[in-house]
């Protein structure tokens, strides 16, 4: 399968990484050298400040994205937050050429449909309006009139800006595009986006970058027990911030 993605593997070159960078404080970041993509939608998981989101990001602005988000013709920048780590990358591509691509951000959406705005005033074509619709409907829309065939996609916790129902139509939209060809890397918690089927997912707790199945996510084992056992739980968490 590896063969027919867009994008087939990252090598990290920790020559490249100033010796007391934060990286290097990173556990399942510091032990990594090459990565691999074996599906075409392929999911982060773990926990806040395991390294995920870094990674991603790293890999968007090698590949040529705008590091806030949006197409590779995005050019902006309102905070120069990102990392050294994609001046480290080296990118290991398919035989196929992805046509189109978009990096999609939940926390720097605000920025990017802003932008959005100021590029269509300055051309012929018109204005999406984003920030006249509430936050999930423009990011979802973003979806629906961005992603097109033979595309990469990288997107980081977009469930942030959707409802469950809206993430089932996420879900939808990816596997659209990718019956079209299309490449998916996604940072997700979403024990719904998670579900999508033959999608790879790579754990980064327990100190390195590994496979880990639908079932064994903290995402589907904290939902799950909170869905069957809610009552029980929340008797126990709540007594304890009482004592």
């Amino acid at each position: 399968m590896s063969n027919s993605l867009i994008l087939n593997s990252i090598f990290i070159d920790w020559n490249k990484i100033e010796p007391e960078s934060y990286l290097r404080e990173i556990p399942a970041l510091s032990g990594l050298d090459a990565l691999s993509f074996e599906a075409p939608v392929t999911f982060f998981v773990g926990e806040n400040g395991s390294g995920k989101s870094t990674l991603l990001e790293a890999i968007a602005v090698a590949s040529g994205f705008n590091p806030e988000g949006g197409t590779k013709n995005y050019s902006f920048s309102t905070y120069d937050s990102h990392s050294e780590l994609c001046g480290a990358l080296r990118l290991s591509r398919g035989p196929r050429r992805s046509g189109w691509g978009y990096f999609l951000r939940a926390e720097s959406f605000y920025n990017v449909a802003t932008m959005e705005e100021e590029y269509a005033r300055d051309s012929r074509t018109g204005s999406m309006y984003y920030h006249k619709k509430s936050h999930g409907e423009s990011f979802l829309a973003v979806v629906q009139n961005s992603f097109r065939p033979n595309g990469l996609y990288l997107l980081d916790e977009p469930e942030a800006a959707l409802s469950p129902q809206r993430q089932l139509t996420l879900l939808m939209e990816i596997h659209r595009c990718v019956n079209e060809g299309s490449q998916f890397i996604i940072v997700s918690h979403s024990p719904i986006l998670l579900g999508y089927s033959d999608a790879r997912i790579l754990s980064f707790d327990d100190g390195t970058v590994h496979p880990c199945n639908y079932e064994d996510t903290d995402s589907y084992q904290i939902t799950s027990l909170f869905l069957n056992n809610r009552e029980q739980l929340l008797s126990r968490l709540l007594q304890n911030t009482e004592e």
